[in-house]
């Protein structure tokens, strides 16, 4: 017996070794095709097929990048942004073809990619098309068409032209039906997070905020069209409030788009065009492999230097690393105190890194986890400079993060501030007692050792304490953030109270200090660190695909099946948060950021 347990040990090891043997030569294979660099013929038009969304990062999971068709690769913001700077300088890139149609991205993104496109056309004097298919332009896509030397649609097709809106979803009935009472402590009468417990509605104090978001996206959007189209706002507002436009056909009689045509015209017309710049035929290169020349042989100048200024992402709901065996979400897609300081060592570590940008992206999270990251950012910034950028939200948790910056800057449509903090305590007495006849009971030692219960309300005693503990964060917070606007906590006041604020009125009430985008970040942070040359080194660094073969097989699959319900985004991190520790305060902003 012993002998064949031995011979079937010896023969499985053999066995994983040629898998992984095999594994490591496929994996070299196909990043060895990867690797080749495509040769551009002169006349070459740069072709981008957006897609329905746009990331500012590609994904981390090396093994989704490694197997992925190149063809799908997606195309991201920072992409976009490295092969426009390559386009530019490349003699063989006579302009860019932009394919678009509904594209759901954060508008941060969106102004940050347009303001790149703009700036391709007037530094480099090449062209920009852009056109659409059968699905067409929504007004995100119409806003980025509207960088472009023209604009394409065919004649039938899709076109969305009716305004902005922000919905709030209320399940208050939902849980009086079900039995449970939720049991509410915030600070803050704009501190809306927790209104869909207990409303039917949108407050006054939260329907001024989310009004002012909406309109903030408003004007950007028609500032943009006026820009190109030369119509004035009241003549666009009365086009909107008229009637819905929904058509291509609509939008070329209100002059918003040059020609109702088919993409094989287009595709004549760019011919014409580059043939008329004294090319003989039109060649066309597509982003994914145009991400593969170097900047070097378009022509981009080198620079040769060994200063780094380290952009460190900081992504995702700020929470606690509880079990990574939870069916909620796991630590990889949130910041936590470990990953973050892990990134933020790493760059303080590297001599060659002469600042650093923290590139906030979080609507906050767990009140005891922003607390400790701040911490840790104010104690790096006495090594290096440090610089916040804001992404499309750092609100709540991502702004008490930002604090401890030298220096906040945000994009004009970043969602900020909701200075404020909650709890939340349910109490499902009825659902367990009378409608499910479950009962608890249990013995204890002291008075209020069992102050939070499934099957009960909280005491009166327990609701001061809870409140008392909501009042002091909140208190902290205030503190925080009259230290680093350099005001007094009575001047922070009037800004508070769980208070939501785009970039631009951030900047208005002392809460940030730059209007701009990351790149404007970067020079600050260059300035500070008194350097004129750099590369940017990103952090947390991309996963290897042995550090996936490392990771858990279950948080994976975990991932793949948990179940995508958009109603539930907004709950799934309060629920990790208060399933592990009930106890927690929340500084989080009150709604989901995507404007429609």
């Amino acid at each position: 017996m012993g002998f064949l347990k031995s011979f079937l040990a010896s023969l499985l090891a053999i066995f994983v070794s040629f898998f992984l043997l095999f594994l490591f030569v496929l994996i070299l294979i196909v990043s060895s095709s990867r690797e080749t660099e495509p040769f551009v013929r002169d006349g070459t038009v740069l072709e981008v097929r957006m897609g329905s969304t746009l990331r500012e990062l590609p994904p981390s999971d090396p093994l989704t990048m490694l197997f992925m068709d190149p063809s799908r690769e997606p195309v991201t913001l920072r992409g976009l942004q490295n092969n426009l700077e390559k386009a530019a300088a490349d003699d063989r890139i006579e302009g860019v073809w932009f394919k678009m149609n509904n594209i759901a991205a954060s508008w941060t993104n969106l102004i940050a990619l347009r303001d790149e496109m703009l700036a391709f056309r007037e530094e480099s004097g090449k062209f920009i098309y852009v056109s659409t298919d059968d699905i067409g332009f929504n007004e995100q896509s119409y806003f980025l068409a509207t960088a472009a030397d023209s604009i394409f649609s065919p004649p039938e097709t899709f076109f969305e032209f009716d305004g902005f809106f922000i919905q709030a979803v209320f399940f208050s009935d939902m849980l009086d039906k079900i039995g449970v009472e939720a049991e509410i402590f915030r600070v803050g009468e704009y501190k809306s997070a927790v209104e869909p417990f207990f409303r039917r509605d949108l407050s006054e104090e939260n329907e001024a905020q989310l009004q002012a978001i909406v309109d903030n996206v408003a004007n950007t959007f028609l500032s943009a069209v006026s820009e190109r189209t030369g119509m004035s706002r009241d003549e666009l507002d009365d086009l909107m409030n008229e009637r819905p436009i929904l058509t291509s056909r609509g939008a070329y009689e209100a002059g918003l788009i040059d020609l109702l045509t088919y993409p094989d015209d287009v595709e004549k017309r760019l011919e014409n065009r580059v043939i008329e710049n004294g090319n003989k035929e039109l060649r066309t290169i597509t982003f994914q492999r145009y991400n593969r020349v170097k900047k070097s042989t378009a022509g981009v100048k080198k620079t040769d230097t060994k200063n780094r200024i380290a952009v460190i992402h900081a992504s995702g709901n700020i929470m606690p690393e509880f079990d990574s065996e939870s069916i909620f979400p796991g630590t990889d897609d949130n910041i936590t105190y470990r990953n973050f300081s892990k990134s933020l060592e790493d760059a303080l570590e590297d001599d060659n890194v002469k600042a650093i940008v923290l590139r906030i992206t979080s609507p906050g999270g767990a009140g005891s986890t922003s607390d400790l990251i701040w911490n840790k950012v104010r104690e790096a910034s006495k090594e290096k400079p440090i610089i916040a950028s804001m992404g499309p939200v750092a609100a709540s948790g991502g702004y008490y993060i930002a604090m401890a910056a030298d220096t906040i800057v945000a994009s004009s449509q970043t969602i900020t501030g909701s200075i404020g903090v909650f709890g939340v305590v349910m109490n499902m007495q009825e659902l367990f007692n009378e409608k499910l006849g479950i009962h608890f009971d249990a013995v204890t030692s002291h008075n209020h050792s069992l102050w939070i219960s499934p099957d009960k309300p909280m005491s009166e005693a327990a609701r001061r304490t809870y409140q008392g503990f909501v009042d002091e964060f909140y208190e902290v917070f205030l503190e925080r953030v009259a230290v680093s606007r350099d005001m007094t906590i009575d001047e922070v006041r009037p800004v508070a109270g769980g208070r939501v604020w785009t970039g631009v009125e951030a900047h208005e009430v002392g809460l940030v200090d730059v209007i701009g985008e990351l790149s404007t970040a970067l020079a600050i942070a260059a300035e500070k660190a008194g350097i004129e040359e750099y590369e940017i080194e990103t952090y947390p660094k991309p996963k290897s695909i042995f550090d996936l073969f490392s990771g858990s097989a279950q948080a994976q699959v975990r991932k793949i099946f948990q179940p995508h319900i958009k109603e539930l985004e907004y709950l799934d991190p309060m629920i990790h948060i208060l399933t592990n520790d009930p106890r927690a305060v929340i500084a989080r902003i009150p709604f989901d950021h995507q404007i429609h």
